[in-house]
This record gives C-alpha cells, structure tokens and sequence, in this order.
C-alpha cells in the first residue's frame, strides 16, 4: 500500500529535484581539486566492503552447518533453520552488490556464486548420474549449477514448498558440497579484502600513493560511484524490469525462496551503505563530500534511496505474485529506483568527474 506518508515523501523529492542549480552556490562549496577523499575511501573500504564480506563468510559457515544438521536430522524445524541461514547469508551478499569490482570481478566470483536461471534439467542429470558430489566436484561446475540459487532450489523446490520428506540422499550431498563451494568462495573474498590477507582494501585507501592500482583519489572514487550506479541499473532495469515487462517468473532472482523484494530492497542498501558510510559502525561516505557541495543534492539521494526501499517494500504479496496481480506497484517502485540511478548518473557522478 502506498501511504499518505510516502506521497508526502514523493512530493519532497519532486521539490528538491525542481530546485534551481543556482542554489548550488549557497552551500559555499569546498574547493574540489584540493578535496581530501582519503577518509572516505579509507573508511569505506575497511569498515563498509571489508566488513560486508567478512559478515558474508561468517553466514556462510553458519549455512554450511545448519544443512549438514538437515542431513543429519532432516525434520521441518531443521529444514526451516536451513531455509534461514540462506536468507542470512543472501542479505550480506545483496548489500555487497553495490561494490561489484575488485576480486569479486576479477577472480570470477560473482558469477560462481550467484547465477540464475538455476540449469534445472543440466542439475537434475548431475543428482541421477555417478559423480562423487563433493566440493570440489561442484567447484568445476557452471555457475547455474551452483551458488545461491542452486541451494535456494534445492531447499525450496520448483514451486517453493518442498517438504523435508521428499528429499534425497543425493539431494543433501549436493546441497551440502554447494554450500562448501560457497563458503570457500566467500572465504576467499573477505581474505582477499582483508589486510590480513591479500588486503585489497588498500588499493582504495591508499588510491593516488605509489602502488597502488587506483593513480589517483578520483579514480577510487569513480570506481565507488560507478558501482552504486550499476546496481541501481541492474535493480530496476535487469532484476525487475525483465520478468514484469515479460510475465516470465524463471527471470526472477529469487522465486524460488520468493525472496526477490528482500534482495532488491538489500541492493538499495548497498547502495546507501556506501553513500552513508554505514554498515557495522558509521563514519565518512559519499555524503561527506556531496553534503559539503550541495546540500539540497544529498537530501535529494538520500529521499529517493528511502522512497526506492518503501516502494519495493509496499509491493502487496510475494514478486511473482504481484508482476501479474500488482503491476501498478511493481512499475512505481521499478521507478524509484531508476529516479535514483538518474540522479546517481546526472548529478553525483559529475561532480566527481569534476575534480
């Protein structure tokens, strides 16, 4: 439902859009080529992309265990514990979405860890042939037969209400060897953000010192903001553009499990995180530099990254339901977010160019 609370807060959003550039000139901006970003990239990359990932490995070990118990006593209690531990290991990785570059893209992650389409007729074939299911077994697997939404089919089923007694032996060996391929996974990911580990995190922190790979503060923080512009575009123009402008529920993300809003609400998240400097403990962001330049500019990101959250959450029922019973309110929130990406593309982004 749309409340008065949320027309409220369209109108404010619609006001400060219509502001006058000049009023830019009030804030009595820094002076941007002698900005200081060290802060901001420092805290967001130890204390918001380090910290999402070491949470993300930390669920991902509880998954592990809480299957294994399935196994070992498959009982609906069990299989609901199981089914939580997914969504808790699935919110740390939405809310990282947001920061898809670094080792996440360069060693291939990403795709190893979160495609769909699940391959169901290619996966069905593994479980009826021969093969030792085993992590490393599944570790040379596609992407679709694997990660997030291989455990999500497995633990749900094709039409999401699959009952403990109507899994096989074979389905708990796969399930429990996918879910060591995704902890081993994202265990490689935090250690290679970690300064403990291959500490990537100083790439950004250290952006503009000598070695490291970002020449310059301002490419850091392109590469910052280009994330948060991309997951935006991937939320309202991939994730849930595709099965609303298609009726096709096998291009939704998470219908199994129908946890499609959560994951697009935790994407805004990830965006906000970054902009907010947010995730365990707060400090210097985004906001810390568009607030210092126009102040009417950050009340605007921040109105319309709440409005995108309220209007994916106001969406009646489960996703798939509403793409076919509820498509007013699919599209307004679609539009939300694609507001947010605009207002990412147009007017945050070019003042980082700027510098």
């Amino acid at each position: 439902m749309v409340t008065t609370q949320k027309i409220l807060l369209s109108s404010l959003i619609l006001s400060i859009t219509l502001l006058p550039l000049s009023s830019c000139k009030e804030d009595d901006p820094t002076d941007i080529e002698t900005y200081d970003f060290q802060p901001i990239l420092n805290h967001l990359a130890q204390h918001v992309i380090t910290e999402t990932y070491v949470d993300l490995h930390a669920k991902s070990i509880s998954l592990v265990s809480a299957v294994t118990t399935l196994q070992t006593s498959p009982t609906a209690i069990n299989l609901e514990a199981a089914r939580q531990a997914w969504r808790d290991t699935r919110k740390p990785w939405e809310q990282s979405e947001g920061f898809l570059f670094g080792p996440v893209s360069t060693k291939g992650i990403d795709p190893s860890i979160d495609s769909w389409p699940v391959n169901v007729v290619d996966l069905e074939a593994v479980l009826g042939s021969g093969a030792v299911l085993s992590k490393e077994y599944i570790d040379g697997l596609e992407g679709t037969l694997k990660g997030f939404h291989t455990i999500e089919f497995l633990l749900w089923g094709e039409d999401g209400e699959k009952t403990v007694d109507l899994f096989t032996a074979r389905e708990f060996e796969y399930l429990i060897a996918t879910c060591q391929s995704l902890e081993s996974n994202t265990n490689d990911l935090q250690n290679s953000w970690n300064v403990t580990g291959e500490n990537f995190q100083s790439e950004i922190a250290e952006a503009g010192e000598d070695g490291s790979m970002y020449v310059s503060q301002k490419s850091a923080m392109q590469e910052i903001i280009n994330g948060m512009i991309g997951i935006a575009d991937e939320v309202a123009n991939g994730k849930i553009y595709d099965p609303l402008s298609q009726l096709d529920v096998t291009l939704e993300e998470s219908r199994f499990s129908a946890n499609s809003k959560a994951d697009f609400i935790d994407n805004i998240r990830s965006i906000q995180n970054l902009y907010a400097g947010l995730y365990m403990i707060s400090g210097d962001g985004v906001t810390t530099f568009i607030v210092s330049e126009n102040s009417e500019l950050n009340a605007l990101v921040e109105a319309q990254m709440q409005n995108a959250i309220d209007l994916i959450d106001a969406i009646p029922g489960t996703f798939t339901e509403a793409i076919f019973e509820n498509p007013d309110a699919v599209t307004a929130a679609q539009e939300s977010v694609r507001q947010l990406q605009e207002t990412l593309q147009s007017q945050v982004k070019p003042l980082i160019d700027a510098i």
